[in-house]
């Protein structure tokens, strides 16, 4: 049977990994279902922390895309990103110096917004693309007594949420459809989505590290493809915890929300990199809140943690609903549907 486009389907992922030997102790952090890094033990009381990922659904400022989806996953363990590598796959006919240096300007200026360093990488022209694909392979670091483990989560740890979604989505939209929205919306709402970007941004570092020095924080995860509900789920079943989500409590922004109405996707189950999840015990939560809203990025308690006996619960209009996840992420529709 083929495949749809998307993440693999959790179950066929967790089988394939659960069958990978442990042989080295120092991967403290190792390969499961919602475990979107590796940590390894460095010995010197420093983790060394690894993540690589690809962008394949934008082609507006994809360098700017994956340099900032790969640095987020590495906040959520608590580590600084330090060192990147970069895979371009550049489509066969359609490149041309000016993409190549557009590219090169976007990589280069997201890193500067980290204070990461380009070391290594490959470039070519490849056959068969029909747009540009970016693989981005980053590392960082933190100290081992400070990385944040999903298996350190608890039932009562309230979930904050950062930003809203799906803030990701709302950029691909205004970009990738322009000249369809500006049929049925007004040309600043379009404007101000395809910002989305940058205000309120795709990146997560600052808020993630500032929790981190502001509580005891229990687990983070950025929700990405399958949108905000396939990361609650992602986090908790790396975590081996139950969850309740309300999902009245779950910010949905404008315009994303109306787009993803006027092209019949649900924004809960569409591409959310920019958003945070943050599990902390409810002595630190408030303070963790305090500590992100200061850098004037909105943080909602969406929820609890719960035993994992009682499974992932979502509140619809105060109702428990079965908890929906998204292998295939709501805006690959977009594509599926383009002209």
């Amino acid at each position: 049977m083929t495949l749809p486009p998307g993440k693999l389907e959790p179950r066929l992922l967790a089988e394939l990994l659960s069958a990978i030997p442990a042989r080295d102790e120092r991967v403290v952090i190792r390969p499961a279902v919602g475990r979107d890094v590796c940590a390894i033990d460095m010995g010197n009381g420093r983790c060394l922390v690894a993540k690589t990922d690809p962008v394949t659904f934008a082609t507006d400022r994809i360098g700017w895309y994956v340099v900032h989806v790969n640095a987020n996953d590495l906040a959520t363990v608590g580590a600084r990103p330090r060192w990147f590598l970069v895979t371009a796959l550049l489509p066969e006919g359609r490149t041309d110096d000016g993409l190549v240096r557009r590219l090169w300007s976007e990589l280069t200026d997201a890193l500067e917004t980290i204070g990461c360093e380009l070391c290594g990488g490959h470039t070519e022209i490849t056959v068969g693309l029909d747009r540009p694909i970016l693989v981005g392979c980053m590392l960082g670091e933190v100290p081992a007594d400070r990385l944040v483990d999903k298996a350190n989560v608890r039932p009562g740890d309230r979930l904050l949420l950062t930003k809203g979604v799906p803030i990701e989505g709302t950029a691909i939209m205004a970009r990738e459809r322009a000249a369809e929205l500006g049929q049925h919306f007004p040309a600043e709402d379009i404007r101000r989505a395809a910002a989305f970007l940058d205000a309120p941004g795709i990146g997560v570092v600052p808020e993630a590290l500032a929790a981190c020095d502001a509580g005891e924080v229990h687990a983070m995860h950025d929700p990405t493809e399958g949108g905000v509900l396939t990361g609650l789920w992602e986090l908790a079943q790396a975590a081996g915890c139950g969850l309740r989500v309300d999902e009245d409590r779950i910010p949905v922004l404008e315009p994303g929300g109306a787009f993803c109405r006027h092209f019949g996707l649900d924004p809960l189950g569409t591409i959310a990199s920019g958003a945070l999840l943050i599990c902390a015990p409810p002595a630190d939560a408030e303070r963790i809140a305090a500590a992100v809203r200061a850098l004037g990025v909105a943080c909602t308690d969406v929820g609890e943690v719960r035993p994992t006996a009682e499974g992932a619960v979502l509140l619809r209009a105060g109702r428990p609903v079965p908890f929906p996840i998204y292998p295939q992420d709501e805006i690959t529709k977009l594509f599926a549907s383009a002209p």
